[in-house]
């Protein structure tokens, strides 16, 4: 099987130019098989994702495919072209300053009066129907006669395409990380066949981001039908994969990545080809117990948990250097918690403001 590809506007520059994702896609051959939509790079340093994206059409055009499929790598191209020497700075629009993974559509869906009108339809009737509803409301938003920002217009782009799909993965990496995942609460089982080690359990809560957006409102309508004695298990899947680190590229980690996005695209149906999931030990923790710790005080930080290991209450977090305060007891502060936890990520830089966010850490562990 082959790939076609195409181009997607998601906006224009100063000048003129226009801003375009590139779209590749493999055609279903089978109606009944689940659509996939993938994305990368929504934040401009995030780039190990558009790796895991080549990996994986290498591996689909030798495969028997039966779903239709969409990858977008380099979604961003205003973020991805934020540089300053060095650096890539695409996290937030620049003209805002809102993060570019949280410009999606909240669609706010009066369920109870959108179902009065569709009660009549059997279930599939009735999930193309709010599929088709979901996508017209981004269009409406896109069409608003007041304008939309521009990192709203590529969102709510991306996420009409996204609404098209009934596996929705968006890829990106942290800033210094281990591999992690966000995962709904009500397809924690799915976990269990990505290549990665960590899960971060989510709520039924939009918060902004593509994953929130693409299931959101489809378990706010099973959770509604429940109520009215209808049962509809949400049939939309919808994770966000953290590839590890900012501004690396690693082909092979990319190999690892794509075979256990293979492994789940198997299970679902997708492929036909048989694809296994990495045997691995895998653990999690629920949103409300994923901490953030930030820094005490300001200075030079010297990081010292080893991210993706579990670090017992009481050893070194990191330690703060400070050379205005040399000769006190403030010259060298060391840090640590309370709890046992796992560090997941760290600040990219050692050098911090008071009240930087330091690290994020998992509490309250279990086995996936």
């Amino acid at each position: 099987m082959s790939f076609t590809q195409s181009h997607l506007k998601v906006g224009e520059l100063a000048t003129g130019q226009e801003l375009t994702v590139p779209v590749y896609r493999i055609e279903a051959t089978c109606n009944n098989a689940p659509k996939v939509f993938i994305q990368a790079n929504v934040h401009g340093a995030e780039v190990q994702g558009n790796a895991v994206i080549f990996q994986l059409m290498k591996r689909l055009e030798t495969m028997d495919v039966k779903g239709e499929v969409t990858l977008l790598p380099l979604a961003n191209p205003l973020g991805i072209n934020q540089k300053s020497g060095e650096f890539t700075l695409g996290r937030f629009d620049p003209i805002t300053g809102v993060n570019w993974n949280r410009e999606y559509l909240d669609h706010k869906v009066n369920i109870a009066a959108w179902y009065q009108l569709h009660l009549h339809l059997d279930d599939a009737a009735l999930v193309q129907a709010y599929r088709l509803y979901l996508i017209e409301s981004c269009q409406t938003t896109l069409a608003n006669e007041w304008g939309v920002t521009t990192g709203k217009r590529l969102a709510v782009t991306l996420q009409s395409l996204a609404h098209e799909a009934d596996i929705v993965i968006d890829l990106h990496t942290g800033p210094k990380s281990c591999k992690h995942m966000y995962c709904p609460e009500y397809d924690m089982a799915s976990a269990s066949f990505f290549s990665i080690p960590f899960s971060l359990v989510i709520p039924n809560d939009f918060g902004g981001a593509m994953d929130e957006a693409a299931f959101c409102p489809w378990w706010q309508l099973s959770d509604y039908l429940e109520t009215q004695g209808r049962s509809l298990k949400v049939p939309v899947a919808a994770f966000t994969l953290e590839l590890g680190s900012q501004e690396l590229i690693d082909m092979d980690d990319a190999a690892s990545d794509a075979m256990g996005i293979l492994a789940y695209l198997s299970h679902r149906g997708v492929i036909t080809d048989k694809v296994e999931p990495a045997k691995m030990a895998r653990h999690g923790c629920y949103l409300k117990d994923y901490k953030k710790y930030h820094a005490p005080k300001a200075g030079l930080v010297e990081y010292q948990a080893k991210l993706g290991h579990m670090l017992d209450a009481g050893k070194s977090l990191a330690n703060i250097l400070r050379l205005d305060r040399y000769g006190t007891n403030e010259e060298f502060t060391k840090l640590a918690l309370t709890q046992d936890c796992v560090p997941i990520l760290h600040f990219a830089s050692a050098s911090v403001y008071q009240g930087t966010e330091l690290y994020k850490v998992m509490t309250n562990l279990f086995e996936l």
